[in-house]
């Protein structure tokens, strides 16, 4: 097994679900949550508390799949920082280099929560995880990791770079799945990419980075950038290349879906998880996919994450 260090948030997600009050109105393209009043108390079925944060959410998939597995980010000294770093701890996860800041509490995200059809608005405080310019690239110089997953940083493209450029010098390997605020800075984001090694976004995301309109087009343009590229289309699969095979696939299985929170942080730590313990390109995608599945049939983002021993089923997925 490998040595894999997981980058980013870290917060806890209060679940407020209800069967009746969060469901959207469509506005055109989008749905919008107009059913509340303001100044109105409004009785909700459940309450349900979990850890959320794409930095964790990764790590919980590789240290399930038996990698070791260590995560920095931040979380301050309060309760919802404990609760964090007390599930990290139950999953075997390195906690060492979590920074515990004094000032900051820990990042809070609130879920409302459509329970009949699993849709949801998150409201966030990023708190601790708003800002990660004192995370500390020569960490690595220690940890030695065969890989670094890097999640959104923010927006913050000179520690991602810092953290890239340490990787590179110690010979690890750095899979990246960017955020908004990354997308943002287009200029920077494309000066990483030669530091990257897979590279995990949307199609949305995709043709924010490189010209295109269909996936052989977006593809093509990021595989020029970096080897390995997997860009997801929701439910309508995904595709991935790894500069010498190139495969179109669709969903692992039609599922109920209760949650979504989570969903692209699984299939990306998924795919990683499985390629990091030896699997090949093909099977490695459809443990992601699995992976994926699996998390959005369970309220929050890690009850449902696989630990590599499940037998899979077959999917369908082509070669192009």
């Amino acid at each position: 097994m490998a040595r894999i260090v997981s980058v980013g948030s870290a917060l806890q997600d209060i679940y407020l679900i209800d069967h009746d009050d969060f469901i959207g109105t469509k506005k055109g393209e989008e749905s919008k949550l107009e059913q509340i009043n303001i100044g109105s108390k409004v009785d909700i079925d459940s309450v349900s508390f979990e850890v959320g944060g794409g930095g964790t959410n990764s790590a919980v998939s590789f240290a399930r799949h038996g990698h070791e597995t260590i995560f920095i980010g931040n979380i301050g000294t309060d309760p919802a920082g404990q609760a964090i770093e007390r599930l990290l701890d139950d999953e075997g996860i390195d906690t060492s280099y979590i920074i515990h800041s004094e000032k900051a509490k820990t990042g809070v995200s609130i879920i409302l929560l459509d329970s009949k059809s699993g849709e949801r608005t998150i409201l966030t405080c990023r708190g601790a995880s708003a800002k990660f310019d004192n995370l500390d690239e020569n960490d690595l110089d220690l940890i030695k990791p065969d890989w670094l997953y890097m999640t959104t940083l923010r927006g913050d493209m000179e520690t991602i770079l810092r953290f890239f450029e340490k990787a590179k010098e110690i010979g690890c390997k750095v899979m990246f799945n960017p955020g908004k605020l990354e997308l943002k800075e287009n200029k920077k984001l494309l000066g990483l990419l030669d530091l990257v090694d897979v590279l995990l976004v949307n199609k949305v995301e995709a043709s924010e980075i490189v010209p295109g309109k269909i996936l052989e087009e977006l593809i093509s343009h990021l595989n020029s950038y970096v080897k390995t590229v997997i860009i997801t289309v929701g439910p309508m699969g995904a595709i991935a290349t790894n500069g010498e095979e190139t495969y179109r696939f669709g969903i692992y299985e039609d599922v109920e879906v209760k949650d979504t929170t989570g969903a692209g942080d699984s299939f990306g730590s998924g795919f990683l998880a499985h390629f990091a313990a030896g699997n090949s390109f093909k099977d490695s995608l459809i443990f992601g996919a699995a992976n994926s599945t699996s998390v959005i049939t369970k309220l929050g983002a890690k009850n449902g994450i696989l630990d590599g021993s499940e037998e899979l089923h077959p999917m369908t997925i082509q070669k192009v």
